[in-house]
């Protein structure tokens, strides 16, 4: 017999909302006090960058651990943990937009064409916005089967993301071949429940 949890709750929700968003209102206030190092705009940019890759890995793993573990809850935190993802990835994007590039839509268009890691980086979020835009019941309702289609593009978008950390980050790879490494065990998982189902 499965495991159930309230996980739907908002007496779960809510918390882990405030504990999910705590690094981005800290890295703020650090931004604030200029205690984020010698390159503030950059260091926050990072942050950002990096939790919203790891919401995005998160979000990918909801499914897999509710059918290893039989928590059929787990389904319920995956809309949270996926506008999570979204709300990081806005923040990185807006950092390097207003703060680095002060809205200079020429040198953005510029480093988008000339610069791989930004390319992929802006490939990754254009996908993500209409997987946060349709992430409503409604529209799940709306869209049907169409709906199923569209979210798997977060397979492709994460892809995408960790290719913009590796060729971000150059030559310490450690962290980009961890989410890499994460991203095919889940990938594998996908492929060996497609060929296998899972009881």
């Amino acid at each position: 017999m499965a495991f159930k949890l309230g996980l739907h709750s908002n007496l779960v929700k809510v918390p882990l909302l405030l504990i999910f968003l705590s690094p981005l209102l800290i890295a703020v206030w650090q931004f604030y006090k200029d205690t984020l190092g010698a390159n503030p705009i950059e260091e926050i940019t990072h942050i950002t960058g990096e939790w919203a890759l790891r919401l995005l890995l998160i979000t990918l793993a909801i499914s897999p651990a509710r059918k290893l573990f039989r928590i059929n809850g787990l389904i319920h935190l995956r809309r949270l943990f996926g506008i999570l993802c979204f709300i990081y990835a806005s923040c990185h994007l807006s950092i390097y937009a207003f703060l680095d590039q002060w809205f200079d839509w020429e040198a953005i268009i510029e480093d988008i064409k000339d610069r791989p890691y930004i390319t992929v980086g802006f490939a990754a979020y254009v996908l993500l916005v209409p997987l946060a835009m349709t992430s409503t019941d409604a529209m799940q309702r709306k869209l049907q089967g169409a709906w199923v289609k569209l979210h798997k593009l977060i397979y492709l978008i994460a892809i995408l993301a960790i290719l913009h950390f590796w060729w971000l980050v150059k030559a310490d790879l450690l962290e980009p071949i961890i989410y890499a490494s994460i991203l095919a065990l889940l990938l594998g998982y996908r492929v060996l429940t497609r060929v296998r189902p899972i009881q």
